[in-house]
């Protein structure tokens, strides 16, 4: 057994053990002096022996480690030894043993101190009377009597204060039942995770009050039977069980409930619950009761294995007194890895992704339930996925619920019903006795089909058709410190054969080829701006392609779309995405870019760029309705990135018609993020004679406005009693008003957060809907959800929750 080291050379204490003598029986008493007794186990530890033999204690060698041992086996725990000591010691060395005055009992992981201790080695019951102190594992009651096994760690504890390790719970109790090494029952007691100061007095912000208290440490979970949680005095909650975890580990339990205030649906109350199934499962039922709209059920069930995993999300209202009906969504993710296919490769990938809700409106009334990206385009895939080498394949079905307004009605996209295709690319080829080549090769067969609409009302009829597309291709990269030349070489082939409106079926076939060089340079100097020292690039870049002109205008559109204005669409051999619409590009297209590096880090401190195209001949190939481009030069495209310091970013966008000497289309953005909990973040954003938005975000301690701004605290934010300022607002400058706003306060009590938030979301051109949310969160007791919570991190940029994880304290940091 290895010594503790602080009882080595320590004045309070001997600083060697000798052997105990051999008499079974202690006949005198040690009055006014310091005596520490081993019993059970070893008694003299190996080092205390090799002392005793006359080696000298300096020459011991001790194993240095990283960390100390929480838990020892079981088998090692019954043979370890018990220390006590006191003032005053008397009693048999195999029988019972009383210490008094600054009595102490340590074994392992159990300590016990009071005024008196009485301790039966051969059974390991132990008394404890007078200012009693009890640490478990870090876990530590105080009372005024105490009895405890210290071998099998039975036994109660009348009256006591006690205090948690992992969690800081603390409460106090008419008397608690230790029930093995780790259940605890509380009686008649009370439970927070506020701080307790010193005195008879406690009542924290918030309580749980119970008649019985069961901690469980294998579990990491509390349970209370007829409980009321009171805040500030009121009681506010009422159950007979409640359960609250221990730790920071997930449990089954009661989350934050919600609560807020609608113009279209009332008051909202919000008491999700929380299964925690199993390591990999879990489920989450939320109720919400609507005051003018009714009930609403939603769930969601996730679940995890080795070779996939998925989610289900579902939402139930009967009776909707908004639309007088039923309504409902379903949403489900999943994601496997199949078996290995015969021949090998990578395993076959799966994915699922389905949406649906029960009618068009149900974007406008629920729209904090759709998880698409696009509200009123819900995405349905069913895919699969294999690759060997060079080789892949893919194969799926694609199709849209699309959630029309008979005020802005919108055309849907072509489901594919199916797509199948496959690939093959091989990089740094030799062809021509020359080696770097890449090569690749793709072609799809996809089934497209839409149903015709009338004045955003299906009619019943269905278009579509079948397309067959394969795209050829082949560069090579030459390249040196300063330089590279990329040359590449397309053919884009397609076959149509479409459903006619008369029943019959047309066919067409087009074959598009282009040739492209893209090159640049890259030079460097060393530069020195506002006394600091840079890397200065200066990077010139010119693309041309080539593409002639095949009548396509009477071939179907099936998924062509006019590229986005950017550096990457510069620098692109077309002008639209998709494989239905191949542009006749004849151009060329210059850039500049300039960069400053840090030359320490390499870090990308200031970059500026421009770029223009130039057309050789008209682009006559357009999208369906489109006319041709005749205009020789393209808008310029200047960009710029700035980050003089980590805690600013500035970035700007400006597409400039230099012939009308005016911007389309401009954004400018920044933001600034000095520390912890502190972000702001603007953008504006303009093209011409559309939209016109300024959009600003925030988390800022509203405490370090009038003064500085306190430090973090490990795992949580700035310590107690902090206000902070939270929201997004996008305002229309055009229309002079607030489009979207999320806008709020979250307070940090310390052992409690509440958040109140304003929320004002646009569904319509003429309507919006808006709410007031509520929210209180007891740290210790309830984890971290709610709407309000959920609405603040979906819309405000690098919004940071004012409780992270940490890691979960060890008993030695609470050992004495």
């Amino acid at each position: 057994m290895k010594p503790d080291s602080s009882s080595l050379n320590s004045p309070a204490r001997p600083s060697r053990l000798a052997r105990l003598p051999e008499p079974t029986t202690l006949a005198r008493a040690v009055q006014g002096a310091l005596a520490v007794l081993a019993l059970g186990g070893v008694c003299t530890p190996s080092w205390a022996q090799n002392t005793a033999a006359g080696q000298d204690a300096a020459a011991i060698r001790l194993k240095p480690g990283d960390t100390l041992v929480q838990q020892v086996p079981t088998e090692v725990r019954k043979q370890l030894p018990v220390f006590i000591w006191g003032e005053s010691l008397e009693g048999e060395m195999d029988g019972v043993t009383v210490m008094q005055g600054g009595a102490e009992l340590r074994r392992h992981d159990t300590v016990i101190r009071a005024d008196r201790i009485e301790h039966d080695k051969r059974t390991g019951e132990t008394k404890a009377q007078g200012n009693v102190l009890i640490n478990r594992n870090g876990d530590r009651f105080t009372g005024p009597d105490a009895e405890v096994n210290v071998n099998s760690h039975w036994g109660h504890f009348n009256q006591p204060e006690y205090s948690l390790l992992k969690n800081e719970g603390k409460g106090d109790a008419r008397r608690v039942d230790f029930m093995g090494d780790d259940r605890t029952l509380v009686h008649d007691g009370r439970y927070s995770t506020c701080p307790r100061p010193p005195g008879s007095t406690w009542m924290p912000d918030w309580i749980v009050r119970a008649s019985s208290i069961e901690l469980d440490r294998v579990e990491d979970v509390g349970i209370a039977k007829s409980g009321v949680i009171e805040f500030m005095g009121v009681p506010i909650l009422a159950a007979p069980i409640l359960s609250f975890p221990l730790s920071d580990q997930r449990k089954t339990g009661a989350l934050p409930p919600s609560l807020s205030i609608s113009t279209q649906s009332g008051v909202e109350l919000s008491t999700p619950y929380y299964f925690n199934i199993a390591p990999n499962y879990d489920a989450t039922v939320t109720p919400t009761l609507m005051t003018k709209r009714g009930l609403d059920l939603s769930g969601e069930f996730r679940y995890l294995q080795p070779g996939y995993s998925g989610n289900l999300r579902t939402s139930y209202m009967p009776s909707d007194k908004l639309r007088d009906d039923d309504r409902w969504a379903v949403a489900y993710r999943h994601n496997q890895q199949l078996t290995r296919p015969i021949g090998g490769g990578s395993p076959i990938g799966l994915r699922v992704n389905l949406n649906k809700v029960s009618d068009d409106n149900y974007w406008r009334d629920f729209p904090r339930t759709i998880t698409s990206l696009t509200s009123r385009l819900l995405h349905n895939e069913v895919s699969m996925g294999w690759g060997k080498g060079p080789w892949s394949a893919s194969a799926g079905m694609y199709r849209y619920q699309t959630l029309q307004d008979v005020n802005a009605p919108i055309t849907p996209p072509f489901d594919r019903l199916p797509s199948v295709g496959f690939s093959y690319e091989q990089p740094n080829q030799t062809l021509f006795g020359a080696p770097g080549w890449d090569l690749s090769f793709a072609t799809n067969a996809t089934r497209f089909q839409r149903a015709v609409l009338s004045a955003g009302v299906p009619t019943g009829r269905e278009i579509g058709g079948d397309r067959s597309v394969a795209v050829a291709q082949i560069a090579r990269r030459w390249q040196a410190p300063g330089w590279f030349v990329i040359p590449k070489a397309r053919v884009h082939m397609a076959r149509y054969s479409n459903d006619n409106t008369t029943g019959s079926t047309v066919s067409a076939t087009r074959t598009v080829p282009t040739v492209s060089i893209d090159s640049g340079l890259v030079f460097e100097r060393p530069a020195e701006f506002f006394g600091t020292s840079y890397i200065q690039t200066l990077e010139p870049r010119a693309f041309a392609t080539w593409t002639p002109f095949r009548d396509q205008s009477e071939l179907p559109n099936y998924d062509s779309a006019a590229r986005s204005f950017n550096y990457s669409s510069m620098f692109a051999e077309h002008a639209f995405s998709g494989n239905d619409r191949i542009s006749d590009t004849r151009a060329v297209t210059v850039g500049v870019s300039s960069r400053l590096l840090a030359p320490e880090t390499g870090a990308e401190v200031v970059r500026l760029g421009v770029a223009q195209r130039a057309l050789l001949a008209d682009q006559n190939v357009t999208l369906p309705r489109g006319t041709p481009v005749t205009e020789r030069l393209s808008d310029t495209l200047l960009a710029g990135r700035v980050q003089w310091d980590p805690l600013w970013s500035v970035d700007a966008n400006v597409q400039y018609n230099t012939k009308a000497s005016e911007s389309r289309r401009t954004t400018l953005g920044g933001r600034y993020t000095p520390g912890p909990y502190k972000v702001l973040s603007a953008a504006y954003r303009i093209q011409k004679g559309v939209s016109e938005q300024l959009d600003l975000g925030w988390q800022w301690p509203l405490s370090g406005l009038w003064g500085r701004t306190p430090e973090p605290v490990p795992g949580r934010a700035l310590g107690p009693g902090q206000w902070y300022g939270v929201g997004r607002l996008n305002y229309s400058l055009p229309d002079r008003k607030l489009i979207d706003v999320i806008a709020g306060f979250e307070y940090d009590a310390g052992c409690w957060l509440g958040r109140v938030v304003l929320e004002r979301l646009q569904t319509s051109a003429t309507t919006s809907d808006r709410r007031i949310l509520f929210q209180l969160e007891f740290n210790g007791f309830s984890k971290v959800g709610g709407s309000s919570l959920q609405s603040i991190q979906a819309n405000v940029p690098k919004y940071q929750y004012l409780r992270e994880e940490v890691v979960q304290p060890n008993r030695f940091q609470q050992y004495d």
